[in-house]
């Protein structure tokens, strides 16, 4: 696999494609805002002049989209890339998408005869920029194998969850669980606020104790606590709270087809919605931290 196909150079894809450029792959690149284009070339990204350009001659195409629509859209629409593609080539879409979204575009592929893994992320924007990312992907292990020496040079982990689309089922519970706990300290930490005691220490207390968790080892969402995290400059940055509630919201449609119980994952779900109807959308998820600040 020597040259690179990426559709979807912004925030995520971006940092993910000049890994890769880092790592010595020749990356050809798309994305449908200029801003994110014009940051591609300066690290060394050649830029197509639309998707389909995107996949000539190219060994393996990367897609990085926003949602099911987008990847569906870009697939398995009117001018669809499928159609497009020759055989050799293997598709790795790290979108947060829904499974059964994830199932159709990969099973489509198999008909014509391609190989497409759904490898999503965690790790955030740090996480692309430093090459940190865990892939939990979802495939045939022959082509999961395949992706891996490009996934090594954008992330640390690699988990291989299970056959097309599990690799989305297992990023939409790790998310929604992220959600849980996320919401569960910053208001455990304003309890302890309000009534006396100062956040640095009592976060250091939780995290040390059996609360312990990643919101409080890694990005504590309490302005001032954490130098690091999104809360220590407004909350701008990370990761959006519209993504979130996205993702909750795959969460949602996960449970309803399967008919599982989750309703800390609802709760959550109706926390997020509510930042987002408080104009927050574009601040980082730890910003629920300010509905118990007042």
């Amino acid at each position: 696999m020597k040259k690179i196909g990426f559709i979807g150079l912004g925030n995520m894809g971006g940092p993910m494609a000049t890994n890769l450029v880092n790592a010595g792959w020749d990356v050809i690149g798309f994305d449908l805002l200029a801003e994110a284009t014009k940051k591609a070339e300066q690290k060394g990204i050649q830029i197509a002049k639309d998707a389909a350009s995107t996949v000539k001659n190219v060994d393996v195409l990367i897609s990085m989209l926003p949602a099911s629509k987008n990847v569906e859209s870009l697939y398995l629409g009117e001018d669809g890339l499928l159609s497009k593609l020759d055989t050799s080539i293997l598709i790795i879409d790290c979108s947060t998408i829904a499974p059964d979204t994830a199932r159709k575009v990969a099973n489509q592929a198999k008909v014509l005869g391609l190989s497409m893994i759904d490898a999503p992320v965690s790790g955030g924007v740090v996480g692309a920029q430093e090459a940190t990312l865990t892939f939990i992907v979802g495939g045939a292990t022959e082509n999961v194998e395949k992706a891996k020496p490009l996934l090594e040079n954008m992330g640390k982990n690699i988990f291989h969850a299970g056959d097309v689309g599990a690799g989305q089922v297992a990023k939409v519970c790790n998310n929604m669980l992220l959600a849980i706990h996320m919401c569960g300290t910053a208001e455990a930490i304003a309890l302890g606020v309000k009534n006396g005691l100062d956040a640095s220490v009592l976060s250091e207390i939780m995290r040390k104790s059996s609360g312990g968790n990643w919101s409080l080892e890694v990005y504590n969402p309490y302005p001032g606590v954490m130098d690091t995290a999104p809360a220590s400059r407004n909350y701008e940055g990370g990761f959006l709270n519209k993504l979130m509630l996205k993702d909750l919201g795959l969460a949602k449609e996960a449970s309803d087809s399967s008919n599982s119980e989750t309703p800390m994952g609802d709760l959550a779900r109706q926390l997020y919605q509510e930042l987002i109807e408080q104009g927050l959308e574009n601040l980082d998820f730890s910003s629920i931290q300010k509905k118990y600040l007042d």
